[in-house]
């Protein structure tokens, strides 16, 4: 799997903790799986200070669509990898609402995510839970 740049997954994390804070409820937890999607991508950073600037990115920005772009032109892999995080996070509550939902559609359209395959993802992370 190809990796991001430093820039990109912070992007990409700043959308986690949008993801995370859409219902208004942002947990340690949340937090903790953030950091392992920033680990994943960056094994010699501190997470810590990576999730520090996608907080403060995400709480200053209203525009989605910048942190997409940066996983639109990314491979399949690589989009799958942050689907299934992004899932990871909305469902560390046990619930999701419809606004969590939504968001996971308008993410996939942006990124030319297949819906089925987000479904399954869905679906592969719920059951294991």
């Amino acid at each position: 799997m190809s990796k991001l740049d430093k820039e990109s997954v912070i992007g990409v994390s700043a959308l986690l903790v949008h993801a995370a804070n859409i219902d208004e409820i942002y947990s340690d937890h949340e937090k903790d799986l953030v950091k392992d999607f920033i680990k994943s991508y960056l094994n010699d950073s501190d997470s810590s200070e990576i999730l520090k600037k996608a907080e403060e990115l995400e709480k200053n920005s209203n525009q989605l669509l910048s942190f997409t772009n940066i996983i639109k032109n990314n491979s399949m892999d690589v989009k799958k990898d942050i689907i299934e995080h992004l899932w990871k996070v909305i469902i560390s509550d046990k619930t999701i609402d419809q606004y969590e939902s939504n968001l996971m559609r308008r993410i996939c359209g942006l990124i030319y995510f297949p819906d089925k395959e987000c479904a399954e993802i869905k679906l592969k992370l719920i059951n294991k839970e």
